[in-house]
């Protein structure tokens, strides 16, 4: 006796009502990315559970699945690749804390990628502690001067628009002196300097800062705010970097099925590390399927910690397992050129992802702050004694 389906509540008839009007629309597979993306967004399909007006519907998160499967399945395009940083981090921060003008102006275009975005967090200083930062933003009428150096910044070689965070206060505590503002990559004074990775592409770079102007308009959140508005941010990458529920089988662990299926040695050894990593991974994708329906609106919580820190801990051994199926072939490389990709975390080959899975322990928040997050947020343990979190910033010890 075959089961009856459940019915449809209002808000999944909403949501599969607005992708069929926008494939009525628009073919998946012949418009135009950015026109598809754009009407995409403009039925509320972009962010599901943003505000209507914003790329949203204001409805559950996990209805966005809905959106993602049909439109892949139907052969159309994808904002997260073409905009990781913006679609994953800079999008929420934006609808969570910015102004109205600032929303208008920004979401559409970081949803269908014309405006590129990238994240200035981390410094040669400060990178595991994002608090400690010393790039310095200075008051001038309507504007802020900002001197600095920020480091490991995805994409900026691309990047209209960065999510910068600066000091603004020296004498206050590390983590209340900072201020969050949205500076135009292509403004004077702004310099972006490839760092090459051990794929020979140069994804990441080195961003400096010489008085470079910011309008006050520019700023998300209120002056001294920037820590608590950054951390929507990190928590956001988090989720994004380790979150995503992909299909089972799919891939480094799809990567590493192939490769056994292909192999002619069908080794017991490697094929109890293989069944191993199998588990692992479906276990892994199945706490991310639940996380994100337990996941509401607003800020995701320390479960984005938990979901990152298995990601790159387990990616990095399912590549290592992959090399070790491909045999001599897993030691050649086909090209260490310096290029300067516009995509982030691009593969293109078995060995090149086993190379680029390095970063994944480090990009995000190091596996070791993971731990330290999942310990004291999750677990309840007592934290590390911190000697720097109360003094103004600008008597704590640096190097």
């Amino acid at each position: 006796m075959t089961a009856l389906a459940e019915p449809l509540t209002s808000d999944e008839q909403l949501v599969r009502d607005r992708v069929d009007d926008l494939f009525r629309d628009n073919d998946p597979k012949t418009t135009e990315a950015r026109t598809f993306l754009g009407a995409q967004f403009d039925l509320g399909l972009a962010w599901v559970h943003f505000p209507a007006g914003y790329g949203g519907l204001g409805v559950s998160p996990k209805l966005q699945r809905l959106v993602n499967e049909r439109v892949q399945a139907a052969g159309g395009p994808t904002s997260y690749y073409r905009n990781p940083i913006g679609h994953g981090m800079g999008a929420p921060t934006v609808v969570t804390h910015g102004t109205e003008a600032q929303k208008q102006r920004y979401l559409r275009p970081l949803f269908t990628g014309e405006e590129v975005w990238c994240q200035l967090f981390s410094e040669p200083g400060a990178g595991s502690d994002v608090a400690s930062l010393s790039s310095r933003a200075v008051r001038d009428g309507d504007e802020w001067v900002v001197n600095g150096q920020k480091v490991w910044t995805t994409l900026a070689h691309l990047s209209r628009w960065g999510m910068l965070v600066a000091r603004t206060d020296a004498e206050q505590p590390k983590h209340k002196g900072l201020t969050y503002f949205v500076v135009d990559m292509h403004a004077p004074g702004v310099e972006v300097k490839p760092l090459r990775q051990i794929t020979g592409e140069a994804e990441f770079n080195e961003v400096f800062f010489s008085d470079v102007r910011i309008p006050d308009s520019e700023r998300l959140g209120d002056v001294g705010d920037g820590w608590r508005v950054s951390l929507t941010t990190l928590m956001n990458e988090r989720v994004s970097i380790g979150g995503a529920v992909a299909p089972r089988n799919s891939g480094a662990i799809g990567a590493a099925l192939d490769l056994w299926a292909r192999r002619a040695d069908k080794d017991p050894v490697l094929r109890d590390r293989l069944a191993r990593l199998w588990i692992e991974a479906e276990v892994n994708r199945l706490t991310n399927i639940r996380a994100s329906q337990n996941r509401q609106k607003g800020t995701p919580g320390p479960e984005g910690s938990t979901s990152k820190l298995a990601y790159a801990e387990l990616n990095k051994r399912i590549y290592e397992l992959c090399i070790a199926l491909m045999g001599a072939q897993g030691m050649l490389y086909e090209s260490y050129e310096m290029v300067r990709p516009e995509v982030a975390m691009g593969a293109g080959s078995v060995q090149k992802a086993f190379l680029r899975s390095r970063a994944n322990s480090i990009e995000g928040g190091t596996s070791e702050i993971m731990k330290n997050i999942l310990g004291e947020r999750v677990l309840g343990l007592p934290g590390d004694i911190r000697t720097d979190k109360n003094p103004p910033w600008s008597q704590v010890p640096r190097s």
